[in-house]
C-alpha cells in the first residue's frame, strides 16, 4: 500500500470515527470490506448509526449515497431501475434505480421478498444492471451495505446463502458504552454553550 494511499485510508477512517463515536473496530471492518471491493452487512438493531455510517462514507469519498427502504412490496425494478415511454420523444427510455451510486443502504434487506432480494445478485458481483437484455455498468466505486434486525424476525424472509457470499464481511455496531455516551453528552454541552 502505498503511502499516499495508506494516509487517505487513515484519513477516511478518522472521519468516520468522529461520526461514529467508540467504534473502531467496526468502522475498520467496514473499511476492509470497500477496499477488498466486497459488501457489508450490518446486522443490528434500531438506532445504532447504520444509516448515519453509510452517509458518512459516501461524503468521506465525496461519492453519491442512495438508501432503499426494503419492504414486502418492492419490487426488483424499484431497485435496479426500469424502461418507460416517453411520450414527448416518442421512445423508450431508462430510468436508474437507486442502485446507481456509489454508496447503497440496502436497509432491512430482509423484509423483502427473496424475488426483489435477487435483483441484488447481479449488482453485488458483478456491479452491473440488465434490463431488458442491455447491461449497465454502476458507478465505481460501489459500495452495497445491507442492515438486517437480529432480533425482529416477524415478517422478514431469511436471506439465501447465494445473496450471504456477496457479503466479505458481517459488522456490528452495538449501542456505544457509557464512557463514549459521556464524553459525547460533554462534548454538545460544551458546543451548546460557546453558541449561546
Amino acid at each position: 500500500m502505498s503511502a499516499p494511499f495508506a494516509e487517505t485510508v487513515r484519513k477516511i477512517e478518522e472521519n468516520l470515527s468522529n461520526i461514529i463515536k467508540g467504534k473502531a473496530e467496526s468502522i475498520r471492518l467496514l473499511m476492509i470490506s470497500f477496499l477488498a471491493n466486497g459488501h457489508t452487512l450490518l446486522e443490528d438493531v434500531p438506532g445504532t448509526g447504520k444509516t448515519t455510517l453509510a452517509k458518512s462514507l459516501a461524503c468521506s469519498i465525496h461519492g453519491v449515497f442512495r438508501r432503499v427502504q426494503f419492504t414486502p412490496d418492492l419490487l426488483p425494478a424499484d431497485i435496479t431501475g426500469s424502461t418507460f415511454y416517453n411520450p414527448k420523444e416518442g421512445s423508450f427510455e431508462f430510468r436508474e434505480g437507486p442502485v446507481f451510486a456509489n454508496v447503497v443502504l440496502a436497509d432491512e434487506i430482509n423484509r423483502t421478498s427473496p424475488r426483489t432480494q435477487s435483483a441484488l445478485l447481479e449488482v453485488m458481483s458483478e456491479r452491473q444492471v440488465s434490463v431488458e437484455g442491455k447491461r449497465r455498468d454502476l458507478p465505481k466505486p460501489f459500495f452495497v451495505i445491507a442492515t438486517q434486525n437480529p432480533t425482529d424476525f416477524h415478517g422478514t424472509y431469511p436471506l439465501p446463502e447465494a445473496q450471504l457470499d456477496r457479503f466479505t464481511a458481517c459488522v456490528t455496531l452495538g449501542y456505544p458504552d457509557s464512557s463514549t455516551n459521556w464524553r459525547s453528552s460533554t462534548a454538545r454541552m460544551r458546543s451548546t454553550r460557546s453558541r449561546t
